[in-house]
């Protein structure tokens, strides 16, 4: 690939977290509009237009207006190539979001100018924070009533512990919204057809004079070190202040950075070999060839079409032949990509969430990507015996997903569906009926503490009805324990044996 270099520095990837219905699957829509990749925004709410959101592929997102997993969107702006990681809002999906704030190099929060900063905004920001990453926030939904600017801005930064920078100031919300103030080219941007309100235009260059005096200073390695934040004013849904938005945000937003390794080495962008790990995989993205695409991040060297790669995992040797990236709605065949990008790979059954692929004898090992410990339980049964085919099959491909866990009962073959959230439940009923033609219905163990305990400790005699032992999809034992005083007394009675639990 020629000008290697400058196309490293032309990447940006980042991740777009919120709260659910902050409007954040309306903003990659509009991202998408101005990278000239669809022609129209798709909304999230009113569909009697029939336009769905371009993001929102799954048959369920699209019935239910909200995001259940990761879309991988690219796109050309300015000179940029951008990689968007949309991410699902609902809580009962964070581990999915968890292993795509992997993947990424700075994110993009959404925060309802109404409601200001939300729980699961709260808990994915605590998980930004501990990787440092760089975040830009934009307040959305100024054209609706918002509440003041100041509040706004003061909470973001006592509830999330995060000093912020304004790039850009609303003048009024709602019914009295005249536009939003420019600070950095210091010049009003006008919302279109706003009634003439000149007190509010006086009072905003009030609250501006006392940015200006009391405000933080603008500070790029704060920045870049996710201590402060770039913060932003607008509203997706009319495209007001966008384009301001991505103006600024490709100005100051990090190009990729170096990983490191499990032996404590750093992989920098650069370097010549090819590295990258699998954060995602998904099933059936186009129903009619009941595909199954895992989503690779590189890390290091130039990707080309059909090169051998090593599976750090088992060792197995692989030839990338079938390989997309996605463009909305549209998919389009990789010849050459570079640190930063995003690769959907055609698998067949080779990959697991968070493998290492590299080129060359030199081998390199990135850090498994996490696992939650599920706390609700369901027995999950074929309601036509017939199907039993179709049955394990999208079980399987949906257990490697990382969507749900499976477990099995320790003597038996009875199939347990673990998971974080209900929803979850739904999503995998919905897309085991839908998907793979399979009716099932769940029987319900409740909610259960599960801990894993290493083979060689392990008794059968210490299971009971209050600690019910199974295996995990790699057969090792798992206990679910009723709840914590179980457990407690689990301890008590056996002082020597270690439980371990996932996040």
């Amino acid at each position: 690939m020629e000008n290697f270099q400058e196309q490293l520095q032309n990447r940006r990837t980042f991740a777009i977290i919120s709260h659910p219905d902050a409007g954040k699957t309306t903003l990659t829509e509009q991202l998408l509009l101005h990278g000239g990749v669809i022609r129209e925004a798709g909304t999230v709410k009113g569909r009697g237009s029939h336009k769905l959101a371009s993001s929102d592929w799954m048959a369920i997102e699209q019935q239910r207006g909200i995001s259940v997993t990761s879309s991988v969107l690219q796109f050309d702006y300015d000179g940029k190539r951008i990689n968007i990681l949309d991410t699902p809002g609902h809580e009962d999906f964070s581990e999915d979001t968890y292993r795509t704030l992997m993947a990424v190099d700075s994110v993009v929060m959404v925060v309802d100018a109404a409601k200001g900063i939300e729980p699961q905004t709260k808990k994915l920001f605590e998980i930004v924070a501990q990787r440092g990453i760089p975040v830009f926030t934009f307040f959305n939904k100024i054209d609706r009533d918002a509440r003041p600017a100041l509040d706004l801005v003061d909470e973001l930064e006592s509830i999330l512990g995060i000093q912020a920078y304004p790039m850009n100031w609303p003048v009024g919300s709602g019914q009295i919204l005249q536009g939003i103030y420019d600070l950095q080219n210091d010049q009003m941007v006008p919302f279109k057809n706003a009634t003439a309100h000149p007190e509010v235009v006086t009072e905003t260059m009030d609250e501006i004079e006392l940015l200006r005096d009391a405000g933080n200073a603008f500070d790029q390695e704060a920045i870049s070190r996710g201590k402060l934040t770039p913060v932003f004013f607008g509203s997706a849904l009319v495209n007001f202040g966008v384009t301001e938005f991505l103006r600024e945000y490709l100005t100051y937003a990090p190009a990729p950075s170096a990983m490191g390794t499990v032996d404590g080495q750093q992989v920098t962008p650069d370097k010549p070999q090819f590295t990258g790990f699998v954060f995602k995989i998904q099933a059936n993205m186009d129903p009619r060839h009941r595909d199954r695409i895992a989503f690779v991040r590189i890390v290091s060297g130039e990707f080309s079409r059909g090169m051998d790669l090593t599976l750090q995992r088992n060792g197995k040797k692989l030839k990338l032949s079938n390989v997309t990236q996605f463009m909305a709605e549209e998919r389009e065949n990789v010849q050459t990509a570079v640190p930063g990008d995003i690769i959907g790979v055609y698998d067949t059954g080779n990959f697991q969430i968070g493998d290492t692929i590299y080129a060359g004898k030199q081998a390199v090992q990135f850090p498994d990507l996490p696992t939650f410990t599920p706390e609700l339980f369901n027995r999950v049964i074929a309601k036509d015996v017939m199907k039993q085919k179709s049955y394990h099959k999208g079980i399987e491909q949906l257990v490697q997903e990382g969507t749900i866990q499976l477990y099995k009962s320790w003597q038996g073959s009875d199939y347990i569906i673990g998971a974080v959230g209900q929803l979850q439940f739904e999503v995998f009923q919905f897309r085991m009926e839908n998907e793979y033609n399979v009716e099932i219905q769940f029987e319900s163990i409740g909610s259960k503490v599960a801990r894993w305990i290493a083979p060689e400790q392990l008794d059968e005699k210490m299971a009971s009805s209050r600690n019910l032992l199974v295996k995990d999809r790699y057969d090792q034992p798992v206990f679910l324990f009723e709840n914590k005083f179980a457990m407690n007394w689990f301890h008590d009675k056996y002082p020597e044996v270690k439980l371990e639990k996932k996040m």
